[in-house]
Formats: C-alpha cells, structure tokens, sequence
C-alpha cells in the first residue's frame, strides 16, 4: 500500500513536471511568434498591395510622416462600358470603380483620394457615372494628368477638388463620336448635343472654362488633321481653366495632404 502511495506521488510530480515543461514550450513558442509576427504582417500587407495593385489598380498609401491614409485610383486605357472591349485592350470598368468609391465616402479611416488618369477616353455613360461619384466624394481629392486624359476623361480629370497636369501631359477635346450604325435623322443629331451639352456642362461646372470657350475648343478645325477638336498640352491647360496645377506626383501629393488638414480643421471647428 506505502509503495502504491509512492508510486501516485511520483506519477504527480511527473505530470506536474510535464504540464510545466509544456507550458514553458507553449511560452516560448508563443513569444516566437510575437517576435515574427511584425515581420509577417509587413509581408503580408506588402503582398496584398501587391496583387490589389495588379487587379484593380488601386492601393492604400499609408506610410506618409502625415499619418494621412489616401486611397489610390488609376483612370488608364480605354474607360469599359457596357460591353466588354478585346481582352488585348487596357481598360479601366466603371462597375469595378464606382463600388470602391461608395467604400471611400462610406469609410472613417479614408482621408483622401488621388485618381492618376492616362486615358484615351472610352463610354460616355461609364466616364461621366466616374466623374459625377468622384465629385460628390465629401473626401479631398485630387487628379493627376500624366501621359493624357483625352475625351471622356477630361471630365473625370476635372471632378476632384484640385487637378494637376504633367508639363508633357496632354488633353484631347472634340465632339461626340460614335461607332456602328448612324440613323441620318435630325433625332440622332439632337442627341448628339445632348451628350455634348451634358459634358460641356460638368467640366464647365467644376473648372473655371466658360462654356462658349469649351464650345470652341471643342469645334476647332485647324489643330487636328482629322478630326474636329483641340489638343492642349500641360501649362495650355491651365491657362484655359480647365486644370487647377500644373506639376506632378509630388505637387499632387503635398497639396491632397493640405487639403486633408483644411478638412480636418473645419471639422473639428464645426
């Protein structure tokens, strides 16, 4: 009976022993993994930017000394619209971008938006959807026009807060063009200027171009060869009224951050 007791006695102190063993592993092991953890998050996080980048081109810019968390949009290629364009074409969809604009405006941890546009134009339903969701973001935003923002994408250009333009960035503005079948009705000219009156009247209303200038920049024939219009490159831009800045990613970026600060400060007064 003694050497049973004995032998229960020693089973104890060897499962305590083991239970002790275990819990210092499961300590260490634990404290392994606090020391990999900030590692493996940048990686991760790196990574995933990575790929979002890749699908959608956008990204989270985050790692500025303003602590600002700016949301990246790219306006490039062809601007899709209802029908899908050649798998071969760069395009930008409208049904990718409006969702991730209504997330902007309905975030608290979004500061601003920067769209960066190099675009040869594209729907002009999708492009004015796009400019319209930019313009009633309560965000600060910011345009950058790099290689181009032609057609379509002057609207878009010109939807956001402030604009900037590349000195070598360029503008294409013309009348409204269509593809396929053309009825040779004085109905279908009608509506031609309706679509024209439509873009004439946001870019008029978010810039500081008269809309009979717009109109004649739109109608000139002795710039383009073939086609009726107007090409205005970097600093002609602003001088038309059509863009706020001329200057690049830095400019862009240093004046999204003031503006941030304005909007924190009226906040915080009202």
């Amino acid at each position: 009976m003694k050497n049973k007791m004995n032998d229960t006695g020693n089973d104890i102190e060897k499962n305590i022993e083991n239970d002790s063993n275990d819990s210092n592993e499961s300590m260490n092991r634990n404290a392994a993994d606090k020391s990999e953890t900030p590692a493996e998050e940048k990686r991760e996080r790196e990574e995933h930017r990575d790929e979002r980048i890749e699908k959608s081109g956008q990204a989270t810019l985050d790692q500025n000394r303003e602590n600002h968390k700016i949301h990246l949009i790219t306006i490039i290629g062809e601007i899709e619209g209802h029908e899908n364009l050649s798998g071969n074409a760069k395009v930008t969809k409208y049904e990718l971008i409006l969702p991730e604009l209504a997330s902007i405006e309905d975030s608290t941890e979004i500061d601003g938006v920067l769209i960066l546009l190099n675009t040869m134009g594209g729907d002009v339903e999708a492009g004015l959807a796009i400019a319209e969701m930019i313009a009633s973001l309560s965000k600060p935003t910011v345009s950058l026009v790099l290689g181009g923002s032609h057609s379509i994408g002057g609207p878009i250009a010109v939807s956001t807060t402030e604009s900037f333009i590349v000195p070598s960035g360029t503008m294409v503005i013309h009348p409204v063009r269509m593809s396929g079948t053309v009825i040779g009705a004085p109905q279908t000219f009608a509506y031609f200027k309706q679509m024209q009156n439509r873009i004439q009247n946001f870019v008029c209303s978010h810039s500081h171009i008269s809309p009979e200038r717009f109109e004649q920049l739109m109608m000139e024939t002795e710039i383009l060869s073939k086609d009726v219009g107007t090409i205005l490159v970097g600093k002609e831009a602003v001088k038309e009224g059509i863009i706020t800045h001329v200057g690049g990613i830095r400019e862009a970026m240093n004046r999204l951050h003031e503006l941030i600060e304005l909007s924190v400060s009226h906040q915080m007064l009202s």
